[in-house]
C-alpha cells in the first residue's frame, strides 16, 4: 500500500506521523491502577468539538452561553479567524472538571478524553470527491498506559475499533461528523470560497457551540422573514439540542459555500435587498450632511469623497498657513 501521506499532521505537536485505520491492533490500559491515573487530565489541552459542549451543559444543568463562558477558552483554528473552543483550566493547567476521584463529567466526558491516546482525523486527499475517517496516536510523557506493569490479568490486545466501541464514542462522532466534513470542505476549497466574513464567522460559531443563542436567531421574525422552515422542523429543535446542532450544519452549507439547503422567501429577499439600498442611500446622506455642517468649506466637487475629521479641522482652523498646508498634506 506504500507509506501514508503524513503531511497534514501537525508535528510540531505530540501526534505520531502515521495514520491508523479501526483494524490497527493495540493494548492499552486506563484504570484508578495505573501510576498515570488522571495525569492527562492535569495536563489538559482538550478541543471540543460541538457535540462535547451538547453532553456537557445538559451534564452540568447550564446554558450553552453559560458552560462556554465558565469552562472554555477561545482559539483560532486557522488563518481566517474561525473559532473553536478548548475546555479551561486552572493555573496548574488541571482540568477545571477534575475532582480528586477524577472526571466529575466521565459519562459525559468529550470525545478527546474517549480516544485518549488515540483520535480521530479526518482527511481529503486533492481531487477525492470525498473525505476518510482515519486515526492517530499520541505519544506524551506522562501516559503509562500501554506498559506491561499496568495491564490487568483481563487486558488483551483489541482493535481502534473495538477500543473505540469500549469507550463509546461513536455517538460523538456520528454528531461531530457534520462539523469535520465542513472544515475539512473549507479547507479543500481554499481561496475558491474566500475569507468567510465577520458576520459568517459569528454565524460560524453561534450554530456550532453557542447553541442555546442560535435557537434565538432562528426563532426571530427577522430570520423567519426570510426563510421557509416549516413548524415541525421548529419544534424538533426547539427541544432536541441534536436536531437543533443537525439544522445547524445545514444553515452553514448554506452560508458558508451557497448550497440550498433552506429555501428563501424569494420576495422577502427582494424586499431586504430594497430595504439595504434606501439603508446605504440614507447613511451617505447622513455623512455627507455631516461633513457640510463640520466644514461650510466642503465642497464634494473639489474633494471628493475624502471627509477630514473634527481634530483636523479644528488643528487646521487654529494652523498659522504654513501649518495649514503641512497639515494638508498629512
Amino acid at each position: 500500500m506504500g507509506e501514508p501521506n503524513t503531511s497534514h499532521l501537525p508535528y510540531e505537536s505530540s501526534f505520531v506521523p502515521e495514520i491508523l485505520t479501526e483494524e490497527h491492533r493495540i493494548k492499552f490500559a486506563c484504570h484508578p491502577g495505573v501510576t498515570c491515573f488522571n495525569a492527562c487530565c492535569k495536563q489538559a489541552d482538550v478541543m471540543l468539538a460541538p457535540y462535547d459542549v451538547i453532553r456537557l451543559k445538559q451534564s452540568l444543568g447550564m446554558t450553552s452561553e453559560e458552560f462556554l463562558k465558565q469552562y472554555t477558552v477561545p482559539w483560532e483554528m486557522d488563518s481566517d479567524g474561525i473559532i473553536g473552543v478548548k475546555l479551561k483550566t486552572n493555573e496548574d493547567k488541571h482540568c477545571l472538571l477534575m475532582n480528586e476521584k477524577g472526571c466529575s463529567v466521565y459519562d459525559d466526558r468529550p470525545a478527546a478524553c474517549r480516544y485518549y491516546p488515540f483520535g480521530l482525523m479526518g482527511v481529503k486527499h486533492t481531487e477525492a470527491t470525498s473525505d476518510e475517517q482515519n486515526y492517530f496516536r499520541i505519544e506524551e510523557e506522562h501516559c503509562k498506559g500501554h506498559l506491561q506493569e499496568n495491564f490487568l490479568p483481563e487486558s488483551k490486545e483489541i482493535t481502534l475499533g473495538e477500543y473505540r466501541k469500549t469507550q463509546g464514542v461513536e455517538q460523538f462522532d456520528d454528531n461531530n461528523l457534520d462539523w469535520i466534513r465542513l472544515m475539512l470542505k473549507k479547507k479543500s476549497a481554499g481561496p475558491s470560497v474566500g475569507k468567510p466574513s465577520a458576520e459568517s464567522l459569528q454565524i460560524l460559531f453561534m450554530a456550532t457551540y453557542d447553541l442555546d443563542r442560535f435557537k434565538r436567531f432562528i426563532s426571530s421574525s427577522n430570520f423567519k422573514s426570510l426563510y421557509i422552515v416549516d413548524n415541525a422542523t421548529y419544534n424538533e429543535i426547539e427541544n432536541d439540542d441534536v436536531a437543533l446542532l443537525q439544522f445547524g450544519y445545514r444553515f452553514l452549507r448554506q452560508i458558508l459555500f451557497g448550497e440550498k439547503t433552506i429555501d428563501l422567501k424569494v420576495d422577502a429577499v427582494a424586499k431586504r435587498s430594497e430595504e439595504r439600498k434606501d439603508i446605504w442611500k440614507t447613511r451617505h446622506n447622513a455623512e455627507m450632511a455631516y461633513a457640510q455642517l463640520n466644514d461650510p468649506r466642503y465642497d464634494p466637487a473639489v474633494m471628493g469623497g475624502e471627509v477630514m475629521r473634527d481634530d483636523m479641522l479644528k488643528k487646521q482652523e487654529n494652523a498659522s498657513p504654513q501649518q495649514s498646508q503641512d497639515l494638508n498634506k498629512k
